[in-house]
């Protein structure tokens, strides 16, 4: 078990240093590096869209937002203060709560019982996410952090909500609320890095 752990970190290490590589070889616009970047993190990336926005096509059009702004933004990128993941993923993120904002205004929603009932047989993101070396590490980490704190930064991060909205939902002071998203993001970095 212990090999395997350790067999997992270091493909991990491997694949953050390759994604550093590619990140910098994009900062100097290399067209071919930015394909690859795009082969190995587009999936990840997509699921994180999704998980906010739920439709397939606004996650789609979001994608590719979110891609135009790390090849704009690539020589912004600084391995000490986040892993190339973290900061593909914010930027992702919140281009995906942008959006979600945007359609919000320009949108009404239907009321539920006038759309049709489907049922989507393909595995949402979060359960492909699972299944993979860093989905099992990530749950590692988020184990380790209070329900409440895990509870409130997973609201923030797959759900969208504002600091101001999860105080609310959760009545918790807004103060508390932002203190324990800042400590448990850094406790979660130190883990994953770790």
């Amino acid at each position: 078990m212990a090999s395997q752990d350790a067999e997992a970190e270091d493909a991990a290490a491997q694949r953050n240093q390759k994604l550093q590589e590619l990140l910098a070889a994009c900062a100097l616009h290399d067209r071919q590096a930015f394909h690859q970047l795009y082969e190995m993190t587009s999936a990840k990336l997509y699921g994180v869209i999704l998980r906010i926005l739920v439709q397939g096509e606004w996650a789609e059009d979001c994608l590719q937002e979110a891609y135009v702004k790390v090849w704009n933004r690539a020589e912004s990128y600084r391995p000490h203060l986040a892993s190339p993941m973290t900061w593909m993923a914010t930027i992702a993120r919140n281009q995906a709560l942008d959006l979600l904002r945007r359609r919000h205004r320009e949108v009404r929603i239907t009321a539920a019982d006038n759309l049709p009932e489907e049922v989507d047989r393909h595995l949402l993101p979060q359960d492909k996410l699972q299944q993979t070396d860093e989905g099992r590490r990530l749950n590692r980490c988020l184990e380790q952090l209070q329900s409440a704190q895990r509870q409130i930064i997973a609201l923030a991060y797959f759900k969208g909500l504002t600091h101001e909205e999860l105080a609310a939902r959760t009545a918790t002071p807004l103060g508390t609320v932002k203190t324990w998203i800042r400590r448990g993001l850094k406790q979660l970095r130190r883990c994953l890095e770790a």
